[in-house]
């Protein structure tokens, strides 16, 4: 990875939102694809030793991911992401929210929106997450989520670079 590449994870409590920008060292298809098709989310979507495991997506609008993050020792958190909105490599907005294994939704949940633009090579991917109350946000904080999710962006980054290869 260049050090040069972007990687900004900002929280405004004003608007209750978490705004990350990262670059990736791969095109702009790619980098979709990564954050689209099940296959390749699920090796990349967990922070270690976490896996995530996918028990059925369908990406499209009103269609939805229901996954889990497995722990080593097998234990389970399921969630939910609905696809409310999708416009072709470059964008795309989720609501993402626990679950239980049966797919009941623990809400509220959060709302993403996620940007991808190209230059040179470089594709960044800027996500803003949106929740409903300055509560869940710091809930969301105190998860340990800016963490997980630098890792799990590590994690993506390192996959792209085997990708391309």
């Amino acid at each position: 990875m260049k050090n040069s590449l972007l990687f900004d994870f900002t929280l405004d409590k004003s608007t209750n939102t978490v705004f990350i920008n990262r670059e990736f060292e791969a095109n702009q298809s790619l980098v979709w694809d990564a954050f689209t098709k099940q296959e390749i989310l699920d090796q990349w979507w967990a922070p270690k030793p976490l896996i995530s495991k996918t028990k059925f997506m369908n990406f499209e609008v009103g269609g939805r991911r229901f996954y889990a993050m497995v722990t080593p020792e097998g234990q389970e958190r399921w969630s939910i992401q609905k696809y409310t909105s999708i416009s072709p490599k470059t964008n795309f907005k989720m609501l993402n929210a626990f679950a239980d294994k049966d797919e009941n939704p623990e809400l509220p949940g959060s709302e993403w929106d996620l940007n991808f633009s190209e230059q040179n090579g470089t594709t960044k991917v800027s996500i803003a997450i949106y929740n409903e109350s300055l509560a869940r946000l710091e809930k969301m904080i105190e998860m340990g989520f800016k963490e997980g999710f630098t890792m799990t962006l590590n994690y993506l980054d390192q996959l792209l670079a085997s990708l391309k290869q």
